[in-house]
């Protein structure tokens, strides 16, 4: 099998994920998955679209990831990662996927602040006088 290659985003994360035959492998630029992501919670979330579909130990996934914070980035890998093995195998692998909702790209991004006033939907406190 040559190799897959597929993009997943969330929030401002970028993830470019490799999936290639291999030994169950995760490289996250150039670190490990355990050096990469400290919180116990996130390896989890990037390993959740191969152990619905059961293949965990079968395939090493390289990733480069751009910008966004820890939990935006861990969810753009799953995402990627769902689409990769849609690439591989897609009657296969598809439907579990879909029905675990790891191929939906969830659109929510953090709204711009306006000029005026404090934050995105925040005022300054109304003073009558």
């Amino acid at each position: 099998m040559e190799q897959k290659h597929a993009l997943g985003r969330r929030k401002s994360a970028v993830a470019r994920v490799y999936l290639a035959a291999g030994k169950g492998n995760i490289v996250i630029n150039g670190r490990e998955i355990s050096d990469y992501f400290k919180d116990a919670s996130l390896p989890y979330i990037v390993n959740q679209p191969l152990e619905v579909t059961g293949t965990s130990g079968q395939f090493d996934v390289k990733i480069t990831l751009v910008g966004g914070g820890t939990k935006g980035q861990a969810e753009a890998v799953r995402l990627g990662i769902a689409r990769a093995l849609c690439e591989v195998d897609s009657e296969a692998y598809r439907p579990a996927l879909k029905a675990a909702g790891f191929l939906t790209r969830d659109a929510r991004e953090v709204e711009r602040k306006k000029p005026g006033q404090p934050g995105a939907r925040r005022r300054f406190q109304f003073s009558k006088r």
